[in-house]
């Protein structure tokens, strides 16, 4: 297990990522943010700036375009599985960089004396699709994105 800023890293088996983070803002808001294009477009993206499609419902999809600072423009894309409102979400996850490597994301929402303690776990075909995104950055850059909701969330209370 490792730590980025207030991210906590942890790979709980050969073919899963979990990240937790803590928000200072109660269950529903933070729900929200995650599941609302108004709100998805200012952090998603590390705060970059960010297209936003979004079906919400289970079967429906999602697809977001980051404007990333390096010029290129970075695609994501799922479908929802499960949707349990406010605690948890299961959604399929693939970067159309990378096609055909769908990733399986389960996020739970807790909230614990007035805060909310987010938990993500992918979980990945195989343990080298694992590595792969683990060496990827990826951990900096959901640092970087909750960093951005951090700062949302802020405007919001």
């Amino acid at each position: 297990m490792s730590e980025l800023r207030d991210l906590v890293i942890d790979l709980p088996s050969d073919r899963e990522i979990s990240l937790t983070r803590s928000f200072a803002a109660p269950r529903e808001l933070v729900y929200a943010a995650h599941t609302q294009a108004e709100h998805l477009k200012h952090w998603w993206g590390r705060g970059n700036p960010l297209d936003v499609e979004i079906d919400f419902r289970e079967g429906g999809h999602y697809r977001y375009v980051e404007h990333a600072d390096d010029g290129n423009d970075y695609a994501f894309r799922g479908e929802f599985r499960e949707i349990v409102v406010p605690e948890r979400i299961v959604q399929t996850f693939e970067f159309e960089g990378m096609p055909g490597q769908v990733a399986v994301e389960t996020v739970v929402f807790d909230e614990q004396d007035g805060r909310t303690v987010v938990t993500s776990t992918t979980r990945f075909d195989t343990t080298e699709q694992r590595d792969g995104m683990a060496e990827s950055g990826m951990a900096q850059g959901a640092a970087d994105s909750y960093t951005a909701l951090d700062r949302h969330l802020a405007t919001l209370r």
